[in-house]
């Protein structure tokens, strides 16, 4: 069995630590546990990991969180996956930091990476996993705090975040969505 997980963020150094780029942190942290290396490949970086008799094959975007939905519909069919083998992980401000949400499908919720995804699918159909960054900031400058780095009291603690984010990933891919939804949405 084989899974496509899309981690959602914007390339390049200028955006590695700041919220919005918690998608490329969480497949970094597999592709670490599974002691693969990302290869610098069409539309992203990709590393491919075993686990417990699953394929997961990582994908880092590279077309910028707002086009997403060009790399994931181009590794889709280039593994001969359909929609119902997809999980991304995005950031949400709607949830509380370190917060985790696994969703079988649904609207984009205002995540314009997740808008590409659907769009250019064409389906809703597809499993997300969404990490809560809050949403400390005043009206207007959501742009600012989702591109902005994380606070020093947020560093200390996304480590373990992150770590329960590739622990739900990997049980995701293993005992399946349902179970995983009952195991990490709280």
């Amino acid at each position: 069995m084989k899974y496509l997980i899309t981690g959602l963020g914007n390339p390049g150094d200028e955006y590695a630590d700041t919220r919005h780029n918690i998608g490329f942190r969480v497949v970094e942290t597999l592709a670490r546990r599974g002691e693969v290396s990302f290869e610098d490949r069409r539309y992203g970086f990709v590393a491919r990991m075993q686990h417990r008799g699953r394929w997961l094959v990582l994908l880092k975007p590279t077309t910028y969180v707002n086009l997403s939905g060009r790399a994931v519909h181009y590794w889709l069919k280039k593994e001969k996956l359909g929609p119902d083998r997809l999980l991304v992980v995005a950031d949400d401000i709607a949830l509380p930091f370190g917060r985790l949400r696994l969703r079988p499908k649904g609207g984009d919720g205002g995540h314009n990476g997740l808008a590409s995804i659907i769009q250019i699918l064409g389906t809703q159909e597809f499993a997300r996993l969404r990490f809560g960054i809050g949403h400390n900031f005043p009206p207007g400058r959501q742009v600012d705090y989702v591109l902005g780095e994380w606070t020093d009291e947020e560093k200390k603690e996304l480590p373990a975040h992150i770590d329960h984010a590739a622990e739900a990933v990997l049980s995701f891919a293993t005992i399946g969505l349902e179970r995983t939804m009952n195991l990490y949405n709280r």
